[in-house]
């Protein structure tokens, strides 16, 4: 069984109430926490930086039309950023600099990818959905850390064959998105957490789903090194000019091994995933080291008792 980690626990724990729940779980959110950062802004901007070099087109797409709508987010996210959290970027003359890179880029230069350089400017990755003849449909994304999923497969599809493939999401959460998605009011920008338990800490993932590997070389005894939380908060606004709607997912990756001090928490996880159906834990490809996850999270609870 691993030592007790030194690693700092994980910010956000959406399994902590030990209930597995298709639901959208939106909550209120105040604009002046909409963007996220932390201490991993740097390393995180600078890994965009080089997705967007080797395989622009894997991490950034946009459909025409879209131009405009770009272009609104890009200046909600620069004054945004400037009131919300002086001194990360600073604009002047039609350039924008970044603090952490020293990056500066021409705005006129983006004039029609704007959110190329939005998602630039911040951690989280950018979706911009527009109403379409079959409900909203993914527009243009900077994308550049996506949870097994590949952008050119879902660019100009909507929600319902965007999520074709999860388990249960066309019988309970297909309508309900849909209607969230048409009634969402400009100055009503809402939140949620979605969470995994993955064996790749990998940011830029576009592959993995639905997995069943057979017996896998994870056990109790190495999962907490082996295995990594990865916890999405995102957050959904629209855009009052265009009138689209603005996603946005900011990824957090943790080791299994940050529960150990919290065995409150190692307990929630374990009884969430105990109640998630088969399927979802097909979807998430969990089954190859089902048993050793529960094993990790039975010995830390047990440690504490």
């Amino acid at each position: 069984m691993d030592a007790v980690s030194e690693t700092k626990e994980p910010r956000y724990a959406p399994y902590a109430n030990g209930r597995f729940q298709m639901a959208m779980g939106l909550v209120a959110l105040d604009l002046t926490d909409w963007i996220d950062v932390d201490d991993s802004r740097a390393a995180e901007l600078c890994e965009k930086e080089r997705l967007l070099a080797v395989q622009h087109e894997a991490v950034f797409g946009d459909l025409p039309g879209s131009a405009p709508a770009q272009r609104e987010v890009l200046m909600l996210l620069l004054d945004n950023l400037e009131r919300c959290h002086p001194g990360l970027i600073s604009c002047d003359d039609g350039m924008v600099t970044v603090a952490e890179t020293g990056r500066t880029y021409r705005l006129a230069g983006f004039a029609d990818h704007a959110l190329d350089l939005a998602g630039r400017l911040v951690q989280e990755d950018l979706c911009l959905m527009t109403p379409g003849e079959e409900g909203y449909v993914l527009h243009a994304a900077s994308l550049c850390f996506p949870a097994r999923w590949v952008l050119a497969e879902k660019l100009g599809r909507p929600m319902m064959g965007i999520h074709e493939h999860v388990s249960g999401y066309a019988e309970k959460l297909g309508r309900p998105v849909d209607r969230f998605f048409t009634h969402l009011k400009a100055d009503k920008p809402v939140a949620r957490l979605n969470w995994s338990v993955v064996d790749d800490p990998a940011l830029f993932q576009t592959s993995g789903k639905f997995r069943n590997d057979g017996q896998s070389v994870i056990t109790p005894e190495n999962a907490g090194d082996r295995l990594w939380l990865r916890v999405e908060r995102q957050t959904l606004r629209r855009l009052p000019d265009s009138g689209d709607i603005l996603f946005t997912i900011r990824t957090f990756v943790d080791p299994l091994s940050s529960l150990a001090a919290r065995p409150d928490l190692a307990a929630g996880l374990r009884a969430a995933i105990a109640e998630m159906p088969e399927g979802m834990q097909r979807y998430k490809s969990l089954i190859p080291f089902r048993a050793a996850l529960d094993g990790y999270l039975g010995a830390l609870m047990e440690r504490a008792a």
